[in-house]
């Protein structure tokens, strides 16, 4: 008996999958009301300069080596 109400009582605690959207932009999956890490775009507007971050994390690692 008290394993039966046990596992009731967990039987909410399994693990969901995510939901996953296709991105207006780049047409890539993923998480809704989320910016696209791979384009930088949100609700078709642009919020992240995704080549302007990726510049500058080349030349932090050009710098780092340089030492």
């Amino acid at each position: 008996m008290a394993k039966g109400k046990q596992l009731r009582r967990r039987s909410h605690l399994a693990l969901k999958g995510s939901v996953l959207v296709k991105c207006t932009h780049c047409t890539k999956m993923i998480m809704p009301h989320q910016v696209c890490k791979f384009c930088g775009f949100y609700k078709g507007r642009e919020v992240l300069n995704i080549l302007a971050k990726e510049l500058k994390k080349r030349e932090k690692r050009t710098t780092q080596q340089g030492k």
